[in-house]
């Protein structure tokens, strides 16, 4: 009788000691992989069109304390500046960015990882002439480099215009 207590002591103590683990705070945030998958955007680039010709500078750097990443962009002719921070949400396992630039213009996009690319949409935008929505691709490249393209795609994903194609290049330290 007194084994049997004894092991329902211990049952009652190892559920106890389960729900107090349980419930503590997790002491490692943005731990999970799926943090990481942007990490290849993070650096010091030099940001070149398809031509090769420079078209500006963009900063990324990772914010711990935040579990997100920074961006602050700035065209060579200095007319083009913005910021975005990229998270990972745990909640909906998905990537979001919200990018403001120095005109006002705010994007809100969402997506998620997959093959080397990032990739981010927004919500339909209606405006005047026709409704659309953004999808934003980053490409890790085999040699370094990171392409981004930003396109402008119909409700039914036609293409209506490319924005923006940029090949970011790492600075030499």
């Amino acid at each position: 009788m007194l084994r049997f207590i004894l092991l329902l002591l211990l049952y009652f103590i190892s559920l106890l000691f389960s729900s107090i683990k349980a419930q503590a705070p997790n002491t490692k945030p943005c731990s999970d992989k799926a943090y990481y998958q942007f990490d290849f955007w993070i650096g010091n680039w030099n940001v070149f069109n398809s031509e090769g010709k420079l078209i500006g500078e963009n900063h990324i750097k990772s914010m711990p304390n935040a579990c997100a990443i920074q961006e602050n962009w700035t065209s060579t002719n200095g007319n083009s500046l913005g910021t975005s921070y990229s998270y990972y949400d745990i909640s909906d396992k998905k990537w979001h960015q919200l990018w403001i630039d120095n005109k006002g213009f705010v994007l809100e996009t969402n997506g998620s990882y997959k093959n080397n690319e990032m990739i981010l949409t927004s919500e339909v935008v209606q405006n005047q002439k026709q409704p659309y929505y953004n999808k934003i691709i980053w490409k890790k490249n085999n040699n370094g480099s990171v392409t981004q393209i930003w396109q402008y795609l119909s409700p039914d994903h036609k293409l209506i215009k490319e924005a923006f194609k940029g090949i970011y290049k790492r600075k030499k330290s």
